[in-house]
This record gives C-alpha cells, structure tokens and sequence, in this order.
C-alpha cells in the first residue's frame, strides 16, 4: 500500500483537528489543567502547541528555532506561550481558527499528522475521552514514525523490533516482535511509555525502556 498524497493527508489532519476541538469544547478550566502524556505539559499547552504546529511555515520555524539556539524545547515552549490564549476558552477558540491550515515547518505532511494523532491522545487518555483516529489515519503515521527520526526520534525507539498491529496492516522490523493495535504502537514508537500497557510481546520491555518517562 502506497503513501497517501499530500492532498489526503492534509484532509487528515483538518478532520483530526476538528475531531480534537469537538471533545474539547466541554471541557470545564480543571481539566484543562490536568496533565497530559506531553512531558510536563498540561492540556492547554497541549492545544496551544497544536495551534502553534499550524501556523508556523517553514522560514519562520528557522527563525525561531535559530533563536533558540537550536534548542528545540525552548523554541516550542515559546511558540506555546505565543498561542496560548489567556483563559482556555480562548486558547480553544485560537485552535478552532486553524483547524483548516495547510501550513507546517517542511513538506513531511505525515509528521504533522502524526503531531495531531499523538498530541489528541496525549490529552484524550488522562482525560478520559474514547475518541480514537481511525486504523487508516493512524496507519500513515505509523509508517512515517517507524520509517525515520523526525520530531520525534521514533525510528531510533523501534529499532530491533518486529511491529506488528493486530487491527491493520502496519508490520515493521525485525527482532523482538511487539504487537498491539496501530495506535498503541504508533504512541509508543512517539516515546509516550503508558501505551506499552497496551501492548504484547517479548519486545515491549525493550519498548518500555526506550520511552521517555511521562
């Protein structure tokens, strides 16, 4: 199965986005000041650096990340704190305005789904909500992740490991086989160490260990 066209995977992320707005909408202030799976981030900055992901091209990513003196941390939490609104209804109403951007830092389209499929369930799973991307959108992401370190060094994570989703096609690897659904998978190779609960294998301590503690 080929890769999907920029096109469709644009159409991708607009839905998921829309999707991510919808469950946010009744969301009261307490959560969203609960902690996501985002490192220390709570589930504003969350939507606040999905905010800024969709409205940053690719000169003004450079800039930023050159006065941040490559230090990608920094630069996110400052485009963060650009975004994000001064109440979360705001902070929300700031996401809803760029639901529809086709903008990123590069042409790597299946990163910046990637970067909504994750960061959704980054705020979805502490929160609660049952809300899942289909097998199709998560199949891209999967494939770009297992296929190359870019934002997030996913490649690295799921090296010497056989991947194998038991709701679709994405298979990857060898080694140590890991099975689980495509969206386990894909959060775990995202670093993101709560999925391994979700998954199988003689594989996922060596997963485990890799994952970034959240």
């Amino acid at each position: 199965m080929e890769p999907s066209s920029a096109k469709t995977l644009w159409a991708m992320i607009h839905a998921e986005r829309a999707r991510l707005a919808e469950d946010l909408a009744d969301l009261d202030d307490a959560r969203w000041a609960e902690q996501s799976l985002c490192g220390q981030w709570v589930v504003e900055d969350v939507v606040a650096h999905l905010t800024a992901v969709a409205s940053i091209g690719r000169l003004r990513w450079l800039r930023s990340v050159l006065g941040a003196r490559f230090d990608f941390d920094l630069h996110n939490q400052r485009r963060l704190e650009e975004h994000r609104g001064a109440t979360p209804a705001e902070t929300l109403q700031r996401f809803r305005a760029v639901v529809g951007n086709s903008t990123g830092p590069s042409k790597h389209t299946a990163a910046w789904l990637g970067e909504v499929v994750v960061h959704a369930q980054d705020i979805r799973r502490p929160l609660g909500l049952p809300r899942t991307p289909s097998v199709g959108v998560v199949t891209e992401v999967a494939r770009f992740f297992a296929g190359r370190d870019f934002a997030v060094p996913s490649r690295s994570t799921a090296e010497g490991l056989h991947l194998v989703a038991t709701d679709g096609p994405f298979e990857s690897g060898s080694g140590l086989r890991v099975t689980g659904t495509t969206l386990a998978l894909t959060m775990a190779m995202a670093g993101r160490r709560a999925c391994c609960d979700d998954l199988t294998g003689e594989g996922v301590a060596t997963l485990r260990s890799r994952c970034v503690p959240s």
